[in-house]
């Protein structure tokens, strides 16, 4: 390195500069106040597990238990190890905690092993490592030996940018900003849109829209640029600010169907704001067809959600007419159950039905939820034959109804004398122990002794007994009273004499 620090002097760098309080930062003529800033945690070799490699799992170790950060270099010595470039960047990544040994480490391997040619990758990552870690006068001394190698990119700078924002500096990233072509890379638009990305990132749009403004006069923002700051806005949930980004793209850049993320984020934005912020999206959005412009994804569910918890039935159908296959945008299952469960509520199974039935044409499958809401109204619409159909499948997918839907759809089959379907649900009841078996046991028994079905009686009589289902004396009673008019009363004695040696077990076991 040129100007290269010694590792063990890396504690004192730049100790008269680290943000851990709060600073104010000019905006505008205007001072912004900084939150305080926590030093952060990172990542280490410990939480990686099995995916580190035993050599880098060792030298991760002697970086991170190195007391001072200059006996790095001997204990690296005595465990003769040899290093590779992809072997310096893995213990970099996994060493952000340690900055000194760190940059220790990255001097011996590259005097010892590398012949002074780290790669590009990890002189980014030693100059993100010390900014992270608020050493910003060693980062910056990195930059410069970067510089004389002819190593310096926009991915450095976008480090760099990252760093002082997250330490509460946006003021100093926007010096970054203005002198970096005098380190030899590019003041452009893809620069300017990492500067953006880091200060919103850091919740601070309106220092965003500032650096835009600033630097509009040398470089020339982008769709991306006004995407980043509607990002942010929505991030903030900042309607008043997003309509000010917004109505500024449109004058900068116009109408581009391409910018989806901007529309995205901006609809998105206003749906949040309020009351009102659904219907002014709406508005929006009409003006955003006209010029053959659509958002994406996160605005239809975001739109279909509200419509939902309004239950504006009308206005969630014109919108899921206009989300299917726009910019390969296609409705997953959560927002199938959405739709699907507005339509119950408004009485149209049919409609509901027919989503149903599309879902997987779009790649999206039932899931538990789908199956649930489907059988809660089909049982309560009596529309019985949908329910057993859709209960079948649900159960051959291998998702579970709800105990109270079971019980529900029992007692609606067996007053309807579908004994049939019935004894299917008994037996998926009765296999998965769901709660309620005693009451619905006894019912179907009885059912079935109604029906002129004796042996089936009797059969799931023995049945709820052997699996510890509590069998009512009243339903045995009931049982013998049959049993005894066609002479088959030994078919009783046989039944009560195994109820009486299972009643002190559990109800279920």
């Amino acid at each position: 390195m040129s100007k290269r620090p010694a590792a063990d002097d890396l504690h004192r760098f730049d100790s008269g500069k680290r943000s851990h309080g709060a600073r104010d930062v000019p905006i505008e003529g205007h001072h912004i106040r900084s939150p305080p800033r926590r030093r952060p945690s990172f990542p280490s070799y410990l939480d990686a597990g099995s995916d580190v490699p035993p050599k880098v799992r060792l030298l991760c170790e002697i970086v991170a238990s190195a007391n001072p950060p200059s006996s790095v270099e001997r204990a690296l010595d005595d465990a003769g190890i040899r290093v590779s470039a992809e072997d310096v960047e893995a213990v970099l990544k996994l060493s952000y905690s340690h900055p000194g040994a760190a940059v220790a480490f990255i001097q011996w391997a590259g005097s010892r092993h590398l012949a002074d040619r780290l790669s590009p990758y990890a002189w980014n990552l030693v100059v993100d490592l010390l900014g992270k870690n608020l050493l910003f006068e060693g980062m910056w001394d990195a930059v410069r030996s970067m510089r004389s190698k002819g190593l310096l990119s926009l991915a450095t700078f976008a480090s760099i940018f990252s760093s002082l924002c997250t330490a509460g500096r946006p003021d100093d990233a926007l010096a970054a900003f203005d002198t970096m072509h005098l380190f030899g890379v590019s003041r452009d638009t893809a620069a300017l849109n990492s500067l953006l990305s880091a200060v919103c990132r850091d919740g601070r749009v309106a220092a965003g829209r500032f650096f835009l403004d600033r630097a509009r006069s040398s470089v020339a923002p982008d769709a991306d640029s006004f995407a980043i700051l509607l990002e942010g806005c929505e991030n903030d949930v900042d309607h008043r600010f997003a309509r000010e980004v917004f109505d500024d793209m449109i004058a900068t850049i116009g109408w581009d169907p391409v910018n989806v993320q901007a529309y995205d984020s901006f609809l998105t934005t206003l749906i949040q704001s309020g009351s009102y912020g659904l219907s002014e999206a709406l508005k929006f959005f009409e003006k955003m067809k006209q010029k053959r412009c659509f958002p994406g994804m996160k605005f239809f569910r975001s739109a279909i959600q509200t419509l939902v918890e309004k239950k504006d039935a009308r206005e969630a159908l014109n919108i899921w007419k206009e989300l299917i296959g726009r910019n390969e945008c296609f409705p997953d299952t959560s927002m199938y159950n959405l739709i699907i469960t507005l339509q119950c509520y408004n009485n149209e199974t049919d409609a509901a039905l027919r989503f149903f039935d599309e879902m997987i044409i779009y790649g999206a499958f039932p899931d538990s939820q789908t199956y649930n809401v489907l059988l809660q109204f089909f049982i309560k619409g009596k529309k019985l034959k949908e329910a057993a159909s859709i209960f079948i499948e649900m159960v051959k997918n291998e998702f579970c109804p709800t105990a109270d839907i079971c019980a529900s759809l029992m007692n609606m089959l067996l007053d309807s004398k579908d004994c049939e379907t019935a004894l299917k649900i008994w037996n998926y009841m009765a296999d998965y122990g769901l709660p309620s078996l005693e009451e619905t046991g006894n019912r179907l028994v009885l059912t079935l002794r109604d029906l002129d079905m004796l042996p089936e009686a009797c059969k799931y009589a023995e049945d709820m007994i052997d699996r510890g289902i509590k069998l009512n004396s009243s339903t045995l009673s009931k049982l013998r009273q049959s049993l005894t008019k066609i002479s088959k009363g030994y078919i009783h004695e046989n039944l009560l004499r195994k109820w009486k040696s299972h009643t002190q077990l559990p109800l279920y076991h």
